[in-house]
C-alpha cells in the first residue's frame, strides 16, 4: 500500500510540476509533509540540501532520498518513476502540439500565462526553506530567542558574496557549510 501510495503521490507531483524544480517544491512539500506526514519539515529541508549536492533534477532527487527513506530501494524506484513518467509523457506530449502550433497567438499567450506563475512558485519554496532556515520553529517571529542568528549572518555573508565578488555558488556553499559550521562548534563550546 505505500508504494501504491508513494506512487500516487510522485505522479501527482510529476505532473503538476510546471516550471522545473523549484516549482515542485511546494508539491512535495505538501505531499511528503502535510498530506502523509513521511518526513519532518526538518528533513524536508535537509533532503533538500541533499538534492541540490547531487547531479540531477531536484524532483527526482528529492523522489529517490524520499523514497528510500521509507521504502528503501523498491520504494526509491517507485517515488522516481512516480515522478518522471507523468513528466516524460507530457513533455512528448507538448513538444508536439508547441512544434505544430508554436506560431499561433494562443500558444504565445499560453506561454506568457505560465511564466509568473512559475516565478510565484519559486519564490513560495524559497520562502519557506528561508524560514525554516532562519527561524527556530520555521515561524516568523521577531523574538530574540526564535531567530537563529548565526544562520542569519551566514545568509547575509553569502548573499553579499555572491551579489559583490559574484564567485563559484558552489564554493560559496562550502565557505557557509564550513562557516556556519565552525560558528555553532563554538556556540556549544561556550
Amino acid at each position: 500500500m505505500i508504494y501504491f501510495q508513494m506512487l500516487l503521490s510522485f505522479l501527482q507531483i510529476g505532473l503538476f510540476s510546471f516550471g522545473g524544480g523549484y516549482a515542485s517544491l511546494p508539491l512535495i512539500n505538501e505531499q511528503i509533509i502535510k498530506a502523509h506526514g513521511w518526513l519532518t519539515m526538518s528533513e524536508f529541508t535537509d533532503v533538500l540540501t541533499i538534492s541540490q549536492m547531487t547531479p540531477g533534477p531536484i524532483a527526482i532527487n528529492a523522489a529517490t532520498f524520499v523514497g528510500m527513506r521509507i521504502a528503501g530501494i523498491p520504494g526509491a524506484l517507485t517515488a522516481t518513476l512516480g515522478c518522471v513518467i507523468p513528466s516524460t509523457v507530457v513533455a512528448i506530449a507538448l513538444a508536439k502540439i508547441y512544434y505544430k502550433y508554436r506560431e499561433m497567438s494562443v500558444m504565445k499567450g499560453v506561454m506568457n500565462g505560465l511564466r509568473p506563475a512559475v516565478v510565484a512558485m519559486i519564490a513560495s519554496a524559497g520562502l519557506s526553506i528561508m524560514v525554516q532556515a532562519l527561524w527556530a520553529d520555521g515561524i516568523v517571529s521577531f523574538a530574540a530567542d526564535k531567530i537563529d542568528f548565526i544562520a542569519v549572518a551566514v545568509f547575509i555573508a553569502s548573499l553579499l558574496v555572491l551579489r559583490i565578488f559574484k564567485p563559484n555558488q558552489i564554493a560559496v556553499m562550502a565557505a557557509a557549510g564550513v562557516l556556519g559550521g565552525a560558528a555553532y562548534l563554538i556556540m556549544d563550546m561556550i
